[in-house]
């Protein structure tokens, strides 16, 4: 059985519903936030998800990053939702998504969740923008179903050796050397899951642009607390997995061609510029822009994104 739920709607977030079927062209000018039970391999999950815009018009799939949620998509989707049907969701152990007790955290779980979620709603092709952890949802999205993918946006979405920033993930890459060692982990937990460093992810370019509420609302949905601490440690470790798919990703990207659009922030500490460079090693037409922004490029740079993302996605053959 599918449940949907919703939250309280507000002026500029509404839930609506058509007997047990969402209404998502009802109110396509508002976002809404819903909660939609899913039957997964891995038992039933409740993704929680935002969406907006006219279901009839393309799809594009904003995927989300470490360590934030479909919140971070707050403001972008009302530059999009005009042209586009979107939706955002929480990956499980982010935002408001629930999974089962024993839910283990790897991308390829995450990936499955956000799979059977999509057949659920019966969205069979899309735009993918990717985010950070959203590159490798997507890339396994991308691999499982390749005709279902009609384009490509990779903001800071890295699947190249050249985009790792060294001195940001040599932490991590310890807990790959030393087989996920607990003094690995410790050093990881104590450096990189902190309020302090949530915070300094956000303000890498123009700190007068950045609401400041949001890295430290981030923090405490998703990082604070031993179990997210525990959650977030064991995807840290799953991510040589990535890695290691890589020379998979760019076989896909060279065979199918797709269209890409990577709109990168240059300042990010832990995806570097290189890195959006490189998708031109397996797609030569594929259109890059370094922005003057960080990590979460959106705080300071969504408006540039949004307009970068419309006229790219108009030339895509839905």
């Amino acid at each position: 059985m599918v449940l949907l739920r919703a939250t309280t709607p507000t002026a500029t977030q509404q839930s609506v519903y058509s007997g047990s079927h969402y209404a998502s062209s009802a109110v396509p000018s508002m976002r809404r936030r819903i909660y939609l039970d899913v039957p997964t391999p891995l038992g039933f999950t409740t993704v929680h998800y935002a969406e907006a815009g006219d279901n009839s018009k393309p799809t594009l799939l904003l995927l989300m990053g470490f360590p934030s949620s479909s919140n971070h998509y707050r403001d972008f989707i009302s530059l999009l939702s005009d042209s586009f049907h979107v939706l955002a969701p929480d990956f499980p152990g982010f935002g408001l998504t629930k999974v089962p007790k024993n839910f283990k955290y790897t991308f390829d779980n995450l990936a499955a969740v956000i799979s059977a979620w999509l057949k659920e709603l019966k969205v069979e092709t899309y735009a993918l923008y990717m985010f950070d952890y959203g590159a490798p949802i997507g890339f396994r999205l991308a691999l499982e179903n390749p005709c279902s993918v009609k384009a490509i946006v990779t903001q800071n979405g890295n699947a190249y050796n050249e985009g790792f920033g060294a001195d940001f993930w040599k932490p991590i890459w310890k807990i790959w050397e030393t087989d996920n060692s607990p003094s690995a982990r410790e050093i990881v937990r104590n450096s990189m899951l902190t309020q302090e460093a949530t915070i300094y992810q956000y303000y890498t370019s123009d700190k007068a642009l950045v609401d400041p509420e949001q890295p430290i609302r981030d923090y405490f949905q998703n990082v604070a607390g031993k179990e997210n601490q525990e959650h977030q440690l064991d995807l840290f470790y799953d991510y040589r997995t990535n890695k290691a798919m890589y020379p998979q990703w760019q076989k896909y990207l060279r065979k199918s061609q797709v269209p890409l659009l990577a709109a990168w922030g240059k300042g990010d500490p832990a995806f570097i510029a290189a890195g959006a460079e490189a998708y031109k090693q397996d797609l030569p037409h594929a259109e890059v822009h370094l922005l003057d922004a960080g990590h979460f490029a959106l705080e300071t740079a969504r408006w540039e994104i949004a307009e970068l993302c419309k006229r790219f996605l108009a030339k895509v053959d839905f």
